[in-house]
């Protein structure tokens, strides 16, 4: 379901030690989450970004030290944002705890990794580059660090030979550059001068907007900073005057009452204002998949409903 579920028990196994998992496999219930912790003396956790670290924290800050957290030592995340307003309240919980952000894909582990703890706090999405990779544009040119130009990371070493049956989609992921061998599954990034690169987002849910092209990552991140806004997800709707609008979905924490103009204004306080939504719709439940990953698809369609747009 997750590799990074599957790299932490297989990890653990190897050391000799337990897996202890929950028992309401279908739904996330934070509450349980501690009470596990707590009963079993827990040292390591696997999440998924904000989707589970957001309502971790809220269950923190509504009842601070109702669980005793003194064993866990890391928190491990990988296939979603992890914010840093986030981490920073997790960390004011949990001051002995390693907070340990993982960049990779299932086609390829380990593009990037960062490290919070209480002595410093990480920038969102900012990451150390993996030992293997290598950030290049859409001509296989390499990204030059400090030169603000977004490039695609690529990961060479061990990578796979390609999908099951699916030649098209191994051949555009899996390419050779300069006779090495990458796997690149379309994340965009930048590299800073020393190096350090921020990922922007997946290149298949890139929204092109009156010819600027908007990640959706970076403006779910800013609407989820909102005290009303649980999650958030962003796709591009088809329009006549923008080609795509900037479309924002949001499940609002229990009893908040915001107003879309509201939240668009609190976007432009964040975010360039070409990137902030043209609409932003509220609905009850998002629909994230049991580990935490983004259905766009079913969000699209969400919104294309509530626009009165035909698919």
């Amino acid at each position: 379901m997750h590799g990074t579920g599957l790299f932490t028990a297989l990890g653990a196994f190897l050391m000799g030690g337990a897996i202890v998992t929950l028992e309401n496999k279908k739904k996330f219930i934070p509450d349980e989450l501690w009470q596990t912790v707590e009963r079993h003396g827990v040292t390591a956790m696997a999440i998924v970004g904000d989707a589970f670290a957001k309502p971790m924290l809220a269950v923190l800050n509504a009842a601070p030290g109702k669980y005793n957290l003194s064993s866990v030592a890391s928190i491990t995340s990988s296939g979603v944002m992890w914010s840093h307003e986030v981490k920073q309240g997790l960390i004011e919980h949990l001051p002995q705890v390693a907070l340990m952000d993982s960049f990779g894909a299932s086609e390829a582990v380990g593009f990037g990794m960062s490290v919070t703890t209480a002595e410093g706090i990480i920038e969102t999405a900012k990451f150390e580059i993996g030992e293997h990779c290598k950030v290049f544009d859409e001509n296989g040119v390499e990204v030059e660090p400090g030169s603000d130009k977004p490039g695609l990371i690529a990961r060479g070493g061990a990578v796979p030979l390609g999908y099951y049956k699916d030649e098209k989609k191994s051949a555009e992921t899996f390419k050779t550059i300069n006779g090495v061998r990458y796997a690149i599954p379309g994340d965009w990034c930048l590299v800073a001068e020393d190096g350090t690169m921020t990922l922007l987002g997946r290149g298949s849910n890139c929204i092109n907007s009156a010819g600027e092209k908007i990640y959706p990552e970076e403006v779910e991140e800013a609407l989820k900073e909102h005290e009303a806004v649980r999650d958030a997800l962003v796709v591009g709707i088809p329009d006549d005057k923008w080609g795509q609008a900037v479309t924002g979905v949001v499940e609002l924490t229990d009893s908040a009452s915001v107003s879309e103009d509201e939240l668009r204004a609190f976007v432009r306080t964040r975010l360039a204002a070409y990137k902030a939504p043209k609409r932003v719709l509220v609905t009850a439940d998002l629909k994230r998949a049991p580990n935490g990953k983004a259905d766009y698809k079913s969000v699209r369609a969400f919104a294309y409903e509530a626009l009165g747009i035909e698919g």
